[in-house]
């Protein structure tokens, strides 16, 4: 066993022992505020040591994310000191506490020295873990460098992105995802597919929030996922230069700018991608008669070269109009132009297995995509600490066009040849506007109230010729949200509370104009919030948590059809589809040791009219072949139970590891009817019960001459539905580093997805129709090389800016005001 473990044990155990044994004394209470020297920023995570000097015993506590500490001591004579790394020490020798004492403001000076060597020790965690949020600093991932929003996602505790890039928060899919801190237009029309387009290198943090306040939109049924982007906030001119290459080919560039200066603070950002992304896909099905028997046999191979060009640009300024009014602007712009060639074997078998043809679809796809957004923020400060007012106004605009000619024939036979163009055309209108007041009562209270009106407009014109009128198609979809919301906390001792309420009024239109059907659905809910905190210590906290939440059908859900790369497996949006509600209960813990963060929690989550995927026969068929649809329903309710664990551990200055485990239970109860196309009534029953779980383990090594080696793994086990169930995949990621040029600029080689073992892999039955095994693998194995180069700042610089507590950087909700 290690002699130091050994010795930590029995110094605790005495430590503990000689603790028993003394009376104990009188108790006094210690407070203050931690500052950066020359500015007025908060300090969070500075340690405060208190030694007492005549039994030597060690006490004392942290800053929260305000700066503030607090906490008890026996009265006596301390030597005491605060520390925060890269920051010059305070020390206090030799003084009487005896009563309750307020130490004002303590100011740390940076050390240059300690900054300038740019130890790993120095360096913020990657993760830092809170009790109700999971805080990821993109800036210190080797394992991103190069990539996409997609990737950074994919790294971040709690949240999975499977291989079609859909985002999920503790496996729920029905997550909200928010930049910097509202529903963005630069997520595009559809989010999976603009995560992927998005650069990395743009994101700052991702936040994740399991069970947000009422402050929050109520949208998201398994949490929100909060990205904020990157602003340059140190003094001076500073920025940034990436370039990066890899293989397959891909190759890109971004430049970031900043200009600060008491008045304003100017900030920027270019870019400039081209990716190769190919994947693959197999099928293999068995299809049957009507008896049971089997009927053919179809393999079904698809190959995918996805290539896209993209642009984005960000332009920004912080007014400082006086003290206390600031005053944000920000335009921000992305293009990116796409091509996906989509080739398809279709390997037709009877059903002795004997080959009878090979059918090819050649999808020829073109795609052209822009955003444009323009946001400004204003923060007004009133002479009280932390009494302010905020207003948000955000308008955007998205194009998202898609073209793709379709040649269809048995090989070997030129009469069966079918040619097809489609369209997809989409446009998207996005208007927010949003005014927050939160007004501090007393010691520890404090009032919060606000306004969201969040307004889109969707139009997709979606086109098949020659016509085809089973699948042509034109959809609006129109959302009007007002919300009101209010909410109050305080803390008592060592409790504190926070209760809010939100109310949402919904103007939905879904029409489908090619056919003249038009829908609009109104209804208003209350979304009710509360949160209860014990601190056992300024290290140890336990918390429960409850929240209603609302999950609206959008995009592809809606629309009947918007893609024809395959003629027989066709995804079909429902426009019929209802939001779902769900009740979330959150219990945590957080505890945190010297060199061990840990945050473990247990949750349930009650949704009624969730949606679920059903494959069903349409009626059609292509060459013999039933054509399947695969389209959402509401179904009656959900249960999801579960249970997480989050750790940072620092085991030496050289070594740093965060996991996450997640085992979840999910029960589905409900039956689907429909008549299918001869006439006959199908009930398909989907009460299911699934029990999975995934984990990961992202560790972090500095070697000899300060080569930094990070390694990241995850598995995801297999998970059953009512018609199938998907396996379990193990993936690997690597990445190394070095700094160069005295530190100016860093060299990174990251591998993605090491084994190429990323896919989503299911396997589906559907009675007396069809069973099919498949294999979906959207991106394989990446090499990448990154170079960043800096100027005027430090790679582990600080940021030097208080944190800004509107929705785009909201401190915790915790009734710690």
């Amino acid at each position: 066993m290690n002699k130091k473990i050994i010795i930590a044990t029995l110094t605790l155990l005495l430590s503990l022992t000689t603790f028993a044994q003394r009376p104990e004394g009188k108790k006094v209470t210690i407070s203050g505020r931690v500052m950066e020297k020359g500015t007025d920023f908060p300090l969070e995570y500075a340690t405060i040591v208190f030694e007492n000097m005549t039994t030597k015993q060690l006490s004392g506590g942290i800053t929260d994310e305000n700066g503030n500490f607090k906490f008890e001591i026996n009265a006596g004579k301390y030597n005491a000191r605060v520390e925060f790394i890269s920051f010059k020490t305070v020390a206090i020798q030799q003084k009487d506490f005896t009563s309750d004492t307020n130490l004002g403001v303590i100011e740390l000076a940076p050390d240059v020295a300690q900054l300038n060597e740019v130890e790993v020790i120095a360096e913020k965690s990657t993760v830092e873990i809170k009790l109700d949020k999971r805080v990821y600093n993109v800036g210190k991932d080797m394992m991103v460098k190069g990539g996409t929003v997609s990737d950074v996602l994919d790294n971040v505790p709690s949240v999975t992105v499977d291989a079609e890039g859909t985002v999920a928060l503790r496996g729920n899919e029905n997550v909200k995802i928010l930049i910097d801190g509202r529903p963005s237009g630069l997520a595009g029309i559809n989010i999976a597919d603009a995560l992927k387009l998005l650069p990395a290198d743009a994101v700052e943090k991702v936040e994740v929030i399991t069970n947000p306040s009422a402050r929050y939109d109520a949208e998201g049924g398994g949490g929100i996922i909060n990205i904020i982007l990157r602003k340059g906030k140190a003094n001076g001119v500073n920025g940034s230069l990436m370039v990066n290459a890899g293989d397959p080919e891909t190759y890109g560039t971004s430049v970031s700018l900043n200009k600060k200066s008491e008045a304003y603070n100017l900030f920027s950002n270019f870019g400039y991608n081209y990716r190769n992304n190919p994947g693959n896909t197999l099928v293999d099905s068995e299809y049957f008669n009507n008896d049971g028997t089997t009927n053919r046999f179809i393999n079904e191979r698809r190959t995918n070269d996805r290539l896209s060009e993209g642009y984005n640009a960000n332009f920004g300024i912080d007014l400082n109009l006086s003290k206390s009014l600031t005053w944000t602007n920000a335009l921000t712009f992305r293009e990116n132009r796409g091509k996906n060639p989509d080739n398809v074997f279709f390997y037709n078998f009877d059903a002795a297995s004997n080959p009878t043809f090979t059918r090819n679809r050649f999808n020829d796809q073109n795609s052209d995509e822009f955003s444009i957004e323009y946001a400004s923020n204003f923060v007004k400060k009133f002479k009280k600490e932390d009494h302010k007012l905020t207003v948000d106004i955000a308008i955007s605009q998205n194009r998202e066009n898609q073209f793709a000619t379709i040649s269809d024939q048995i090989i070997g036979d030129p009469s069966t040849l079918v040619l097809e163009n489609t369209s997809n055309i989409n446009t998207q209108q996005r208007n927010l506007l949003q005014t927050d007041y939160v007004l501090p009562i007393g010691k520890n209270g404090r009032f919060e109230a606000g306004y969201r009106g969040s307004f889109l407009n969707n139009l997709t014109d979606f086109t098949v010729t020659p016509d085809n009128s089973n699948f042509s198609n034109t959809l609006e979809y129109v959302e009007n949200v007002n919300a009101l919301y209010t909410q109050y906390g305080s803390k008592i001792n060592k409790f504190s509370y926070f209760f809010g309420i939100r109310f949402e009024d919904s103007n939905i239109e879904v029409n489908s104009i090619s056919e003249n059907d038009y829908n609009t659905k109104k209804y208003n809910n209350f979304f009710p919030s509360a949160t209860l905190n014990y601190e056992f210590s300024q290290s140890s906290s336990l918390s429960l948590s409850y929240s209603k939440r609302i999950n609206r059908p959008r995009g592809r859900f809606l629309n009947p059809v918007s893609s024809l790369s395959s003629n027989i497996n066709i995804f079909q949006g429902n426009p019929d589809l209802d939001p779902s509600l769900t009740d979330a209960v959150d219990l945590g813990y957080l505890k945190r040791w010297n060199k061990l963060t840990f945050n473990t929690s247990a949750y349930i989550n009650i949704t009624n009219d969730s949606f679920q995927f059903i494959r069903k026969e349409s009626g059609l068929f292509v060459e013999g072949v039933p054509v399947i649809l695969s389209t959402p329903i509401n179904l009656a309710r959900e249960y999801r139970a579960g249970f997480e664990f989050n750790l940072n551990y620092t085991p030496y200055k050289w070594w740093r590891l965060n996991g996450n485990f997640n085992a979840f239970r999910n029960e589905t109860q409900g039956d689907y009817s429909y008549v299918d196309y001869v006439g006959n009534t199908v009930i398909q029953n989907f009460d299911n019960v699934a029990l999975t779980w995934f984990a990961r383990i992202n560790s972090k090594i500095t070697l000899p001459y300060k080569i930094d080696w990070q390694t990241n793994g995850t598995y995801n086990a297999p998970q059953s539905n009512a018609q199938g169930r998907s396996l379990g995949v193990a993936s690997m990621n690597l990445a190394f580093s070095k700094d160069i040029l005295k530190d100016k600029a860093t060299i990174a080689l990251n591998v993605s997805d090491v084994f190429n073992s990323r896919k989503r892999i299911m396997e589906t039955n559907i009675p007396n129709v069809v069973n099919s095994y498949s294999e979906m693998q959207w991106r394989q194995r990446q090499v990448m090389m990154t170079f960043t180069y800096r100027f005027n700042k430090q790679k582990n610089e600080k940021d030097r800016q208080p944190r800004r507590e509107d929705n785009g950087g909201e401190g915790d909700f915790m009734g710690r005001p």
